[in-house]
């Protein structure tokens, strides 16, 4: 229209309609390719290397691997951080070794007892990815799991996924059935993708250390769906290998993580896991953990060394 009628390529009879009609396109195009670039920065994802901790539930981790060979988007490696499994362990991974759809290591420690942080650190230091996430060997993903972790990652911040709850007769009838990821189907509302409702709980759940002034406890802090850049994670040098038994090590870790300037927020109905039901863990040790994680908080440490 400006070509032909305000520029008076009108006069020119069908020579003005050519030019016209290829400024236009040349028009077109370039705002195409730029829309194109767009779209591929928006797109390009840091490699992540995906960690599973485990410790003598081969039965579980088998379940877990399944799924991972099942999700819509791979991680550039999976790491399995053993805390001391015995042979039935080594032989699963082995097996899955021969056919995985992307490259499978297994970082085996000596059973010294309940040493996930020290297992975790092992697997961080060996992973080739920039983006680390963490999940525990009795999670099931969704398909989705990894681009989504993805899609909200940046540096200085670490994101907290959630974790949907199986009972005992339906964790059986899964690990009996073979059924890998199917376990996703069905559930309770918070295990239902909601796009919109993710992003206005990542929007809103930010905390920073200043936090820590009102509450000594930020709730739902699990290393079972977990992710961030490696550079932060070492950033604060890990987790706190002082930790011997369950409790508190995730804690402290995002408390280090926060007071070295990161950011925490939430992932709810996006990044899915289901979590196998089992015993719960030896809980002994949880007093002596959790005044190791208050003198972090009193202390303000970033570094556990």
């Amino acid at each position: 229209m400006r070509d032909y009628f305000l520029k008076r390529g009108v006069v020119y009879g069908s020579r003005g309609v050519v030019i016209a009609f290829c400024n236009a396109l040349g028009a077109f195009f370039k705002y195409a390719k730029l829309y194109e670039l767009r779209q591929n920065f928006k797109e390009k994802s840091p490699p992540a290397s995906l960690i599973i901790t485990t410790y003598n539930s081969p039965a579980y981790l088998k379940a877990v691997l399944e799924s991972v060979e099942r999700l819509e988007s791979l991680p550039l490696e999976v790491i399995i951080a053993d805390d001391g499994s015995g042979a039935q362990t080594a032989t699963l991974i082995s097996e899955f070794q021969k056919s995985f759809p992307c490259p499978l290591k297994h970082i085996w420690q000596e059973d010294k007892g309940f040493r996930a942080a020290k297992s975790r650190n092992n697997a961080v230091k060996e992973a080739r990815g920039t983006y680390i996430i963490l999940i525990d060997g009795d999670m099931v993903l969704e398909p989705g799991f990894i681009k989504e972790h993805l899609k909200f990652a940046r540096r200085g911040l670490l994101l907290q996924g959630s974790r949907i709850l199986l009972d005992a007769g339906r964790t059986a009838s899964l690990l009996g059935a073979n059924l890998g990821a199917n376990c996703t189907s069905g559930g309770p509302f918070r295990g239902k993708k909601f796009p919109l409702l993710s992003r206005l709980v990542y929007n809103l759940s930010a905390k920073r250390a200043d936090f820590f002034e009102k509450k000594d406890l930020i709730k739902g802090i699990k290393s079972c769906n977990m992710s961030f850049f490696k550079e932060d994670f070492d950033a604060v040098e890990g987790f706190n290998e002082n930790f011997e038994g369950w409790g508190r090590e995730d804690s402290e870790f995002v408390a280090r993580f926060l007071f070295n300037g990161g950011e925490l927020r939430r992932l709810k109905f996006s990044a899915l896991a289901w979590h196998l039901h089992h015993e719960e863990n030896d809980r002994a040790a949880l007093p002596c953990n959790h005044e190791l994680y208050l003198r972090t908080l009193k202390e303000k440490k970033i570094s556990w060394r």
